[in-house]
């Protein structure tokens, strides 16, 4: 069975943007982003990894959550998903926003045109490549042993990939929140439709589920 590169879970606004602009260590998703509200729907699941208390709702957000480690290998994600430092390295202290046990549980890699060396925190590896989408993958599947990889984002990383039409699948998440201005993903959903399938889930939660599959 072939490896897949899948985007899962990645959320945007209703007007189809994945975060704002002017990111900063304060605002992890860029101004005028409010990530409790944009990504409400996965912290009311039970399933939602950071949740502390047995609580949580079920159906398909919960599905779904629970879903995004499932026969996955390995991750690629933007240099901006990693942190907020642009340019060289000036601080090699920075090993990402999730502490000392990052949700990965795979290895990881970062594009950026700033490598530095690799280093694990916990069961999760971070590789730092300045290569192109192409090659990035082959090292990701050779990395993911089988198992599917995943494109974590941001935004311009999802795009990179599917300009360079090597994407198998998306589910992006649409939510009711209107940001108005930062990183668009897309004007409509329909602009992919020359190259996937798509089928639309709306939720209880009020988010819609856009599932895309390669034609």
């Amino acid at each position: 069975m072939d490896q897949l590169l899948r985007v899962m879970n990645f959320t945007v606004s209703s007007d189809g943007i994945g975060a704002g602009e002017d990111q900063s260590l304060e605002s992890p998703f860029g101004h005028a982003v409010d990530p409790a509200r944009l990504f409400a729907w996965a912290g009311a699941t039970a399933s939602w990894p950071m949740r502390t208390d047995s609580g949580g709702s079920r159906g398909i957000d919960d599905y779904f959550t629970r879903d995004f480690a499932r026969n996955i290998g390995a991750e690629i994600m933007g240099r901006n998903k990693f942190g907020p430092q642009r340019g060289p390295w000036q601080n090699h202290e920075w090993r990402g926003w999730w502490g000392e046990e990052p949700p990965f549980h795979t290895p990881v890699f970062v594009l950026t045109h700033h490598t530095r060396p690799s280093f694990t925190l916990s069961d999760t590896t971070f590789h730092f490549v300045d290569s192109d989408p192409a090659t990035v993958l082959e090292q990701a599947r050779e990395a993911a042993q089988g198992k599917d990889v995943r494109l974590g984002g941001g935004v311009t990383t999802i795009r990179q990939f599917l300009d360079a039409d090597l994407v198998d699948t998306l589910h992006v998440v649409v939510s009711p929140v209107k940001l108005g201005s930062g990183l668009r993903l897309w004007e409509s959903p329909d602009e992919l439709l020359d190259r996937f399938h798509l089928e639309v889930v709306p939720s209880p939660s009020g988010v819609t589920h856009h599932l895309f599959w390669r034609r």
